[in-house]
């Protein structure tokens, strides 16, 4: 059993990479610089760095023209003493999957103002959506209205802080966050946005329980979760940077896993919660239910489904609904405690229409053609909808 579980979760996870790869967009790279002048602040100079889907790679060129999408804007909050480029990890991840990341710099001396930081990521996000309307930016009418403010350490922090500020962010996502001054911790407890909060289980610079933990337990959204990667540090959030370096090797624990096995637990899940929290990918959405339930590489806590068609849906027909075995192979058994006639469709992971059919009782579907995957159906009778949920097929 313990043999033919494994051999399920691998194929959960092959599959999930195959579909992120096949059916992801992939846009180039560019990247300009933005100093952005806060007149409500004595004209505070906000220098930015600002990376964004485009056609070829290069500095200043145009915004990818092969579609007219409306690219969601994420405004990144360095660590102390950190600075932009140590997040190449993240921009590489996110902007090829059409995502605007904005890395403000301000703040990244020994005394850094986590509030006055905090409104730097507040005014960043503002003024990008203000470059949507404004006819000379080369961000002309590509800036959607979802965005999320997001950060390390102390941008994770100042992250919260922002939010509390500013009620047009939309939604949350902190690596390692830092308890800041004024408090994050006590910002989360106004946080009513979705949020994903991730941790490394070996984080001895901000310690999970002390930090990152306690802001998740204050916040207050319907919808939030918290993944703890299993031996991960703080600073491999990030790409290597000398200061932070030198503070984790002056602590314990030390990281069980590597810097790159870190990158990839971290974007398997924030570009699949992005997805579906900015982009309203539902496929998405399942597919971060669907790993989070079966990783052996974090730990994790969380009070909602990013999707519903992972949801059960009710009516005042009170009919009990068994769909088994789950993981299945050559077919589907269905018990119904009721003699009416229902319907059954079932969708592959794009949600493509795959099978259609009519059952009954104590029935059963033939899935001896279908590919190993993750799919997905939907129970209906007389255009109610009685039950929502994933199956996979294990081999």
């Amino acid at each position: 059993m313990k043999i033919q579980r494994f051999v399920i979760l691998v194929f959960i996870a092959l599959i999930i990479s195959i579909n992120s790869k096949i059916y992801s967009q992939s846009f180039s790279i560019g990247h300009t610089t933005i100093n952005f002048i806060d007149s409500s602040r004595n004209n505070r100079s906000v220098p930015t760095e600002i990376y964004y889907p485009a056609n070829a790679s290069g500095i200043d060129v145009p915004i990818v023209s092969s579609n007219v999408t409306k690219f969601p804007v994420l405004v990144f909050g360095h660590g102390f003493l950190m600075t932009f480029d140590a997040y190449q990890n993240i921009w590489e991840s996110l902007v090829p999957n059409g995502y605007i990341l904005a890395l403000p710099k301000t703040e990244g001396g020994f005394s850094p103002s986590h509030l006055e930081y905090a409104k730097d990521l507040s005014f960043v996000i503002n003024q990008i959506t203000l470059l949507g309307v404004n006819s000379a930016s080369i961000f002309f009418d590509r800036i959607s209205p979802m965005n999320s403010v997001m950060g390390h350490s102390m941008g994770g922090g100042a992250a919260f802080l922002a939010a509390q500020l500013n009620p047009n962010i939309k939604t949350i996502a902190t690596l390692a966050a830092a308890e800041t001054n004024p408090s994050a911790i006590t910002a989360a407890s106004n946080c009513s946005i979705p949020s994903l909060v991730f941790a490394g289980s070996n984080d001895c610079v901000t310690p999970p329980i002390s930090n990152q933990f306690a802001m998740y337990n204050s916040i207050i959204s319907p919808c939030k979760s918290y993944i703890s990667i299993t031996g991960g540090s703080h600073c491999q959030m990030a790409n290597s940077n000398f200061y932070c370096s030198i503070g984790e090797s002056s602590c314990t624990p030390s990281p069980t896993i590597t810097s790159s096995f870190q990158h990839n637990v971290l974007n398997d899940y924030l570009l699949k919660w992005l997805q579906f929290q900015l982009k309203n990918d539902c496929v998405s959405g399942s597919q971060f239910d669907t790993l989070i339930n079966s990783d052996n590489r974090i730990s994790y806590q969380k009070n909602c489904s990013q999707c519903d068609i992972l949801a059960t849906v009710d009516t005042n027909k009170n009919i009990e609904i068994k769909i088994y075995p789950n993981p299945f192979v050559d077919s589907l058994l269905f018990s119904i405690d009721s003699d009416e006639v229902f319907n059954i469709v079932i969708f592959d992971s794009m949600m493509r229409k795959i099978i259609s059919k009519n059952i009954k009782k104590n029935d059963s579907i033939d899935t001896s053609f279908l590919s190993i995957g993750i799919y997905f159906y939907e129970i209906k009778i007389e255009n109610n909808t009685l039950k929502r949920g994933s199956i996979l097929k294990s081999n």
